[in-house]
């Protein structure tokens, strides 16, 4: 058996907590949504219909995704404005 450690359960409360927004971080998510959907549609328009272009799209949300999840994750109380 493995020790989990201090870090290491701060870490998983840290992955498995849901995170309220605070400040302007709904605006960001947001932001970061709008200008991915409309790569996407980019995307969609320069690409043929493909196992490739279903790979790309799915990237893409799950950058947004993983985007979202650090500013909710690590960003400080006194974040900026």
């Amino acid at each position: 058996m493995y020790e989990v450690t201090d870090i290491d359960e701060q870490d998983l409360t840290k992955r498995f907590t849901h995170h309220p927004p605070k400040a302007n971080q709904t605006e960001r998510y947001e932001d970061l949504r709008h200008h991915a959907k409309l790569l996407a549609h980019k995307m969609m328009k320069a690409c043929p219909r493909s196992r490739e272009l279903s790979r790309a799209l799915t990237h893409l949300e799950e950058a947004v995704m993983f985007a979202n999840a650090a500013i909710a994750r690590h960003e400080l109380l006194e974040h900026r404005t």
